[in-house]
Formats: C-alpha cells, structure tokens, sequence
C-alpha cells in the first residue's frame, strides 16, 4: 500500500439490503466491510446474496492500485450500478466473489 493509504475488511453481521426501484437485488447477513483512506466504507456482498440474474455485463472496467481490475454489472436504467474484483489482489483477496453497491440499506 501506498504510505498513509490503508485499506482493512472486516466480516459484517448488520443486515444489507439493496433495493432499486423497489427490486430487491441483493440481501445479506454477512456482507464484508472494507474501509479504505479516503473511501466511504463499502459492503461487499456475496454474489449467492445478489439478484444476479437481473444484472447486466458491462463493458466498463477501472483499475484501482490497491485493489485490482474491477468488472461492473448494469440494469437497463442504470448503467454501471455494481462492481466487483474478480481477480483481486492478494492484500483483498476476501473481496472475490463478492459484489458493491453503491447505495445499500443497513440494518
């Protein structure tokens, strides 16, 4: 890590829920907290805990130099709504098979 950048993950155990247009697209008791410098702290959900057969591939990828490439996943109205480290460096290799949201509801 870069000096003064600090990226931790913790195991959650507050309920998640991501709604968008009243769509449940994901729910979980077991989400991943990773607080990052700089960052609001993100929930990192299990993709069994996500919606994904409602989730269009993206063409868009961003690198981060902490964390890896990452993919995102659109809905028809909202593009680039989720992403996730499919490959994710070994410093956060908790977060594969895990998907973020922008917008979450904790319990």
């Amino acid at each position: 890590m870069a000096e003064g950048h600090t990226i931790t993950i913790e195991q959650g155990d507050r309920h998640v829920r991501v709604v968008h247009d009243g769509t449940v697209l994901a729910e979980t008791d077991r989400p991943l907290l990773l607080r990052e410098t700089g960052c609001p702290v993100r929930y990192y959900i299990p993709a069994e805990d996500v919606r994904t057969d409602l989730l269009i591939p993206s063409g868009t990828h961003t690198v981060c130099p902490f964390k890896g490439t990452a993919s995102y996943w659109s809905l028809p109205d909202s593009p680039d709504l989720v992403w996730g480290y499919p490959t994710p460096k070994a410093e956060v290799a908790q977060i594969k098979d895990h998907l973020c949201f922008y917008e979450v509801e904790v319990a």
